[in-house]
Parts: C-alpha cells; structure tokens; sequence
C-alpha cells in the first residue's frame, strides 16, 4: 500500500523551508528553532510508529470487511465521493472526541503542544494515536463495504489537505470557500489556547460539520498558541508521553474506579474535587 502522506514528505520540507524564508524576510515571530525542531522530531517518530500503527489498522478494517452489507466497486466515481464525505464526518467526530475524553487527548495534545504556529507545527504528531484506537471512528466504513485501502487513501488524502492550513502567512480567503472548507484561519481558531476558541473548528477538509453540530468559531484576534497548561519542554519524548504519565500519576492516587474512569475516559481537566477545571467548566461565569 502507497502511503501518499510519506510521497509527499519531500514537498513538506520544501514547503516549511519556503516559509521559515518568507517569515525571516518579513521579521515575524512565526518559528522558534527549538520548537520546530521537536516538530520535526515528532513528525519523523510518528512516521516510524506509523508502520505499525497503520498495519493495525488495516488489520482491523480487514477484519470488519469481512461482514461488509455491501461490495463497493471503487473503479467507480460515485463511491469516491461519498467516502470523501463519510471519512471528513468520521474525522469531525474522532477530532472532537479527541478533545472530549482524556485517553484519545494523551495522544492528540502532541499537536496543540506547540506555541508557534506554522508548517511544521502540522507534522507535530502523536507516536500513540492509532495503537490507542483512534481508528475505531472509521470501522463503520468497511462494515458499509468500503475497501480498507480506499479508507486510508482518503485518510491520507485529509491529511495532506491539512498540512496547509497550519500557516500565519494566508489570512482569510473568499467567503464561500471560509464557509465551506477548513481554511487557516478555521483552524489558528482550533490551535488556540484562548477560552472562546477551545475546543472549536475540529474540520478536517468541511468547515460545514462544525457549522452543523454546533461547534464554529470564527478568528476574532489572533489565538494564543498551545496548551492552557503548556508542558514546558523541547524533549521529544516528554511532548509524546507527558499526557500519558500525567494520567498515570492520576490513576495511582485515585481514590476509587468511578474517579479512576473519570481520569482516564473523561474530559481533559477534569478532577474528582473540582481542583482542575474542564473547558465546560471554565466558560461557566462564577
């Protein structure tokens, strides 16, 4: 299977370079030479991880193909279209539920980490997400009878859509497309750190599932970048692992399973005694 997402590598380092020489021409503050430098690091670990992590999930979708409801004949066009859309629909839920429950959000806050934002704060990505399941989102997809490859063409294809957006240098483009399409200003909304804009724009290629379901923001100012409690670190292996140890530590002082499950599957910020505040909890005015 071709992976197009490690084909296209070459034009991602072409593309980062390009604009950490348009951002040093102009004198902006969009790169700080350590934090790409994880970036980086990170992208090349999820690339290596990912051999095994995508042989997982192709397992997976293999086996649930075998109880397909129909036989999808790729050759056509017409099924390439609606798996555009069941994918993008998939994605929204697996990125806003990976915003919602601590245990997908261990491997997800890898690519919120960084306080800058630009092309390679996009290959800031998890070394865990899909041995942790985050393909389970898309096992509804083999079940209707498309083919495990196709699946993870399409994943691919959102993904090199992404990589763009994670950019300062594009403002805002014509209304029709910012009200369709996953744009860079959508999602700097989705990488801040700022109250109004957490946990909004979870689109991958549509912005319309996040008009549908209730959860646009549109870019009033410039987001603050990262986390509401940023992990302080240029450590590679730190940035992957800190969520993961972080819930440890909590799971080892829990006083009982339904706290235990509470750390583990509930939202990000939630605490047993109220010591850590849920982003529903801090939009409630005191």
């Amino acid at each position: 299977m071709k992976d197009l997402v490690n084909y296209s590598i070459p034009a991602f380092v072409l593309l980062i370079a390009a604009e950490v020489a348009i951002t040093a021409w102009h004198k902006r503050d969009h790169y700080e030479a350590k934090d790409s430098a994880s970036s980086i690091t990170m992208g090349i670990g999820s690339v290596i991880v990912g051999f095994v992590g995508k042989a997982f999930a192709l397992a997976a979708y293999t086996l649930f193909y075998q109880f397909r409801l129909f036989t999808i004949d790729m050759a056509q066009v017409w099924p390439w279209v609606v798996l555009f859309f069941a994918d993008d629909v998939s994605y929204y839920w697996f990125h806003r539920i990976s915003h919602g429950s601590r245990w997908f959000w261990a491997s997800h806050v890898v690519h919120h980490s960084s306080q800058k934002y630009n092309l390679s704060t996009a290959v800031r990505q998890t070394w865990t997400g899909t041995l942790t399941g985050s393909f389970i989102f898309w096992l509804w997809l083999p079940l209707l009878g498309f083919s495990p490859l196709a699946i993870m063409t399409m994943q691919s294809i959102s993904l090199l859509y992404q990589f763009w957006i994670h950019t300062e240098l594009i403002n805002r483009l014509p209304a029709p497309i910012e009200w369709v399409f996953n744009t860079p200003s959508h999602h700097r909304v989705h990488h801040g750190s700022d109250l109004a804009y957490l946990d909004k724009n979870h689109a991958g290629v549509l912005i319309i599932w996040d008009r549908l379901f209730g959860t646009f923001q549109a870019e009033e100012h410039r987001p603050t970048y990262g986390l509401t409690k940023n992990v302080g670190s240029y450590n590679p292996v730190r940035i992957a692992f800190h969520e993961w140890d972080e819930i440890a530590r909590d799971l080892r002082h829990a006083s009982s399973f339904r706290n235990a499950m509470g750390y583990l599957f509930g939202p990000p910020g939630w605490s047993h005694d109220g010591s850590r505040k849920t982003t529903k909890q801090l939009r409630v005015k005191p």
